[in-house]
């Protein structure tokens, strides 16, 4: 007979009457609970089969139902009460969940320990490898999703029966190599080993022409698996087309392997330029991405890309391995960090071209000024209150509000920037640190009232327009010819209205003049990246070869005597 652990949940709530009470039990199998500490316990309940609950929290109104509450010190066999006031999203209450028939399923996000070089001990999500999904990280714990009826009377038990595999890494091949990386100044923050990552593109012939060395393009952007869309073989002939909701195309599966197909065909082709291509893999505790700068919160992480990784990578597959010789480049939250660390390092770079950038100027955080609102959430006049805008489509229409955007990161992470989303991580990145050792909120997770000391160190510190204009009389001349914006004017997330703000500001330098170019894609949503002949769904795909054009350029200004531009390849002499 098999013997279980039990975490013992009790929830009551009132829902059509006050004296009807609904208890969860959740047990959890024995080997899953021995290695059970410190984490937080989610209840998510979704309307819909087919689906898993945990892969179907989103900003929309489709959402599932998710409640939260952290935990520590859990000891085999002991119960927890679940806390009746917990914070939920959608639904803020649990009393307030509609009765029904729902798919329930419990969750559990471990937390690790991490004693700080900064003296601050805190507990929070470790990646695994898998780019800091809550809902995929290896380890994690969760029960098989249960059908329910929700009625506000009676008992439901959901076990807690299955664990997250460890991610499979990818194998090199011929033209993609893989490095992980451990890096000294990351580790030393944290107090334990970081590793850094890589996927590397290889030129043709790169073992036969050892004498060769080669620019390095670096691709900013979320975590992936492996270095994406490139493909040495035609698409599957038998491949099932697919349906993009996104893109609102049939067969997107099959348009993503024949562009990945192009592009290899044009990568071996005898006229096509020589480089390295880079996809950096730079998780951590708070996201799937570091933001590729310094940060009090998740460490030197700009520093550490800059200065061990890069050169690392350089040394290791024979790139040039001089300023002039680097670009970078990336959409979103790659656009965000190919401008930020072209301003902050701007001798280490030779050219940026940042596609629809995060917020780079803070007056326009989304639809927030944080200098000049008082509330993120809410839009407060004499005589009424609405809530503040958060995602819409190229027509205009609002599919979230900013307050509910954030309410889903706060029913997932609580209130120490915890969830792996998008608020929290900006938070993380930008703000300086707490008391408690976690990021100081730029604002209140709940009531939206912003905190003006955090906003100046913000401002002070990645406001990037800011800091550009701030410096420019230092860092100007750094940074001629070297700046490229693309976005659409009518982006889901409202990011062109930092454009905007540093466009102005980028077209009345003087001393010098900033020389580089900023564009706008009609009607075109995110994250159009400078295209204005193809749509989004194609040119988000052509990343790597978009911007070569630019990129010759550049170097035939830029580049020594003996770079060859035939094939911008600098043959070192022995």
């Amino acid at each position: 007979m098999r013997k279980f652990a039990f975490i013992l949940i009790m929830i009551t709530f009132y829902s059509c009457s006050p004296n009807k009470n609904t208890k969860v039990s959740i047990t959890v199998e024995d080997e899953l609970g021995k290695k059970l500490s410190d984490g937080r316990l989610l209840l998510l309940l979704h309307h819909q089969e087919g689906t898993e609950p945990r892969f179907a929290v989103s900003d929309d109104v489709g959402s599932a139902q998710v409640v939260g509450m952290d935990f520590e010190n859990y000891q085999e066999g002991n119960g927890f009460e679940f806390d009746v006031e917990a914070f939920g999203y959608p639904i803020e209450n649990l009393k307030d969940i509609p009765p029904g028939e729902y798919w329930a399923q419990a969750y559990i996000v471990k937390y690790e320990t991490y004693k700080r070089s900064d003296g601050h001990t805190v507990k929070m999500p470790m990646d695994q490898w898998e780019g800091r999904q809550w809902n995929r990280t290896p380890g994690n714990i969760f029960s098989t999703p249960k059908k329910i009826q929700w009625n506000g009377s009676g008992a439901i038990s959901l076990h807690i029966d299955q664990i997250n595999p460890p991610v499979e890494e990818p194998e090199d091949t011929e033209f993609i190599k893989h490095i992980k990386f451990k890096s000294e100044l990351l580790s030393e923050f944290w107090g334990r080993d970081i590793y850094l990552g890589a996927h590397i593109l290889l030129p043709r012939d790169f073992d036969k022409r050892t004498e060769e060395h080669y620019p390095l393009m670096i691709f900013h952007g979320h975590f992936t698996p492996d270095f994406g869309g490139f493909r040495t073989t035609p698409p599957d002939e038998n491949l099932e087309e697919e349906y993009s909701p996104r893109f609102d195309i049939y067969g997107y599966n099959k348009i993503q392997q024949q562009e990945a197909y192009d592009f290899y065909q044009k990568w071996v082709s005898p006229d096509f330029p020589k480089f390295i291509a880079v996809e950096i893999q730079h998780a951590n505790p708070f996201y799937d991405d570091s933001y590729a700068v310094n940060s009090e919160n998740i460490g030197p992480y700009g520093d550490a890309i800059t200065y061990e990784l890069i050169p690392h990578i350089e040394k290791e597959f024979r790139g040039i391995g001089e300023g002039w010789a680097r670009f970078t480049y990336g959409g979103s939250t790659g656009g965000w960090e190919a401008l930020a660390v072209q301003v902050k390092y701007p001798e280490e770079y030779n050219g940026c071209f940042a596609a629809c950038p995060d917020p780079i100027d803070f007056r326009a955080y989304t639809t927030v000024n944080i200098y000049e609102d008082e509330n993120a959430y809410f839009l407060k006049g004499p005589f009424r209150t609405t809530e503040r805008v958060g995602k819409r489509n190229y027509l205009g229409h609002v599919s979230a509000m900013l307050k509910d955007m954030n309410y889903k990161e706060l029913a997932l992470g609580g209130n120490k920037s915890l969830s792996g989303d998008q608020w929290d991580i900006w938070q993380a990145v930008y703000s300086p640190i707490g008391a408690d050792g976690y990021p100081k909120p730029i604002w209140d997770k709940y009531s939206g009232e912003i905190d003006k000391d955090v906003a100046d160190h913000w401002k002070e510190n990645y406001d990037l327009r800011y800091i550009m204009e701030r410096d420019w009389s230092d860092i100007g001349s750094k940074l001629e010819g070297k700046i490229h914006i693309y976005c659409g004017d009518m982006d889901n997330y409202y990011l062109n209205n930092a454009v905007y703000l540093t466009e102005e500001f980028l077209e009345n330098t003087d001393s010098p003049y900033y020389g580089g170019e900023v564009l706008y894609g009609d009607r075109a949503e995110h994250c159009w990246n400078g295209d204005p002949d193809l749509p989004n769904y194609i040119t988000r795909l052509r990343y790597h070869t978009m911007y070569l054009d630019r990129i010759a350029e550049r170097l035939k200004k830029t580049a020594p005597a003996d770079f060859n531009h035939s094939n911008w390849v600098l043959i070192k002499k022995n």
